[in-house]
């Protein structure tokens, strides 16, 4: 896969900004030592404006404030109500409703953007502020479609921005040991992996919101449907709980997968999977009534995906469960002993043994866990990240494109956010009707293995399926490839 655990160079984390923004913007850069030791010249700062300034832009903005070398110039969010505390935490930052108005009258103002709305206008924002030269950090998942994570993925490489997506696990010990334990041959050659969740904990599998409701003053929903067809406001989708909406979100997998699968994608000698099937809890509205919620992601799910090795050695099984289902517990776990945590978990299966690490790929382990007292003499090999995910990137952009790695540049994430919108893809799929409607085993088209051209892009033994690969934005919207 693209980008793999590595070392990394022990360069200086605060040069000057040499970026394509500031060239264009014509900054003169006064050097630190002309104005004395210590003191961080205004133009050697990286000025971050925030595209979603709520919720969890909120939290991503105040990690970045945390380095002397950011201000946060300008905000963006559709909600006032969503954006009180960051104006309250940054009054000097301009305040804008429009990433698109912001960034036209702000881009000679900024040199990097934090995108952090929901998942349906992740793309379009973040290839906006590519193309003006803008280094960019997405909150996960990347994009909501696998052809934009793909249009994202090689717009990074042409505009060359320093990225970085909000799966800060990825820049966390935890993997990193988990990769040393693995090339230490500990558990032999990994064949297949679970992985799980206890998301949603939102509305999932239901039938949309109805009722006539007013829009809040503070809200503008035109903005906030974005990408998505246009329809009636509902409170039902707000703040958060959007998530469950196909229109909008990506369900559990897109909450999470990011964080729990990137060892997995970190670590083993894998990219594009050949194959994936699915199966989903069904919701029932009486005996033998099936209620049919396309617009929603369901309730449970369990999902198998097929890679073949890059390395030629065969092909490597990769599950996943969400909605409190989860793969049965290994024998070498004893009863009382916790099998990931409440957030989810991810166990390798090798050849030799186990692997079980919490979400976020924390706390790895061996199991049995009577094995982790000889794991000790595994040496530490890889570099941390000891100015974790947030500052990791602050001191990459600063330092410039290509002159400092990210641990989630978009070069990595792309292709792993692909497979996870591939499994999507399978969910949606699942539930295709039969238009001829010949009885119970016609009924549904979706449930089979689907198998994917990853070059192309493609289902190929499913036609029907490929509607998902792509969506149609609404008049107005684009993602001007």
């Amino acid at each position: 896969m693209s980008q793999k655990l590595k070392s990394k160079s022990k360069g200086s984390r605060r040069k000057f900004l040499r970026n394509a923004s500031l060239a264009a913007a014509g900054y003169f850069i006064v050097p630190r030592h002309v104005l004395g030791k210590g003191f961080v010249a205004p133009s050697d700062k990286l000025n971050i404006a925030g595209i979603g300034a709520g919720g969890k832009g909120e939290s991503d903005l105040h990690e970045f404030s945390k380095s002397p070398n950011v201000n946060i110039v300008a905000l963006v969010d559709v909600d006032d109500r969503q954006a009180v505390k960051s104006r309250q935490r940054f009054p000097k930052a301009k305040y804008y409703k429009d990433f698109r108005e912001m960034l036209a009258k702000e881009k000679n103002n900024i040199d990097a953007c934090s995108v952090s709305t929901p998942d349906h206008t992740h793309a379009v924002a973040t290839m906006a502020a590519m193309q003006l030269g803008k280094h960019v950090y997405t909150q996960k998942p990347l994009t909501h479609d696998i052809y934009e994570a793909r249009m994202i993925t090689e717009a990074a490489k042409k505009y060359k921005v320093v990225t970085q997506m909000g799966n800060q696990g990825g820049s966390g010990d935890g993997v990193r040991r988990m990769k040393e334990l693995y090339d230490a041959g500990l558990i032999g050659e990994v064949h297949s992996v679970d992985s799980w969740t206890n998301r949603p904990v939102w509305p999932q599998g239901i039938a949309s919101p109805t009722g006539k409701f007013d829009i809040p003053k503070e809200l503008d929903w035109n903005l906030w449907l974005g990408t998505a067809p246009m329809m009636d406001y509902n409170p039902g989708y707000l703040p958060f709980n959007w998530r469950g909406w196909w229109r909008f979100g990506t369900g559990a997998l897109g909450d999470m997968a990011c964080h729990i699968m990137d060892p997995i994608y970190r670590i083993l000698p894998i990219d594009y999977p050949t194959s994936v099937e699915c199966s989903v809890a069904n919701s029932w509205s009486g005996f033998f009534q099936e209620t049919d919620n396309p617009e929603s992601a369901p309730a449970a799910s369990a999902i198998h995906l097929s890679y073949p090795r890059t390395d030629g050695k065969g092909t490597i099984k990769v599950s996943w469960y969400d909605g409190g289902i989860m793969p049965e517990r290994p024998d070498e776990l004893e009863p009382g002993e916790p099998f990931g945590n409440w957030d989810g978990g991810v166990l390798f299966i090798g050849t030799k043994g186990k692997l079980l690490a919490d979400c976020y790929g924390a706390n790895p382990r061996l199991l049995p866990l009577s094995k982790n007292e000889s794991a000790k003499a595994v040496k530490e090999t890889i570099k941390r990240v000891p100015e974790g995910h947030y500052l990791q990137w602050v001191n990459a952009c600063i330092a410039g494109y290509g002159k400092a790695e990210t641990s989630s540049n978009f070069a990595y994430a792309g292709p792993f956010v692909e497979s996870i919108l591939i499994s999507n893809l399978a969910l949606r799929s699942y539930s295709l009707k039969n238009p001829s409607g010949k009885g119970w085993d016609d009924k549904y088209l979706g449930r089979k293995k689907l198998l994917w051209d990853a070059k192309n892009m493609k289902i190929t033994n499913f036609d029907e399926a490929n509607q998902f690969v792509k969506r149609e934005y609404r008049d107005g919207w684009s993602l001007n490839v």
